[in-house]
């Protein structure tokens, strides 16, 4: 599997395979990010992320279909970056194989992410990529972990 994945820019019909992952049950509740709509999360996409050019993404592609996607984006001083994978991705080194792919690519350092603290398995994966714990910041009720990538990663 991992020998058949690659990174390409989002094409169009990608978004309706991301809009369905957004609504996975499971990756709501490991993420703690509420899906949008269907119309909110297609101008999203159109506007805040394929329509700025500071916006670096990417679809993550296994056996020839879209697996999910990687983003770096600026929120104020900090660059920042977040990830989506369908479900059935999970657990396989799909996120490990694509984050170390996407990290030669984005080359801003210091470079965030905030995973909720209970997506264990979003942390260690950061972490595996050289993140350090920074602190920890709060997105409405919940707590999230700040983490910092400082240098560039090794390779993967």
């Amino acid at each position: 599997m991992l020998d058949d994945l690659r990174l390409r820019d989002v094409v169009e019909a990608d978004l309706e395979v991301f809009l369905a992952q957004e609504h996975d049950p499971e990756a709501v509740r490991r993420s703690r990010f509420p899906p949008r709509e269907r119309a909110a999360f297609m101008s999203h996409w159109k506007t805040s992320v394929l329509g700025d050019p500071t916006v670096l993404v990417r679809t993550v592609v296994v056996g020839g279909a879209p697996a999910g996607n990687l983003v770096a984006w600026w929120e104020g001083e900090r660059r920042f970056v977040g990830y989506w994978l369908g479900r059935e991705f999970w657990g396989r080194g799909v996120g490990t194989r694509a984050l170390g792919l996407f990290l030669r690519e984005e080359k801003a350092r210091p470079l965030y992410a905030d995973p909720f603290h209970g997506n264990t398995a979003s942390v260690r994966l950061l972490e595996r990529h050289g993140f350090e714990r920074e602190g920890v910041v709060r997105h409405g009720d919940d707590e999230h972990i700040l983490l910092v990538l400082r240098s560039s990663p090794q390779e993967s």
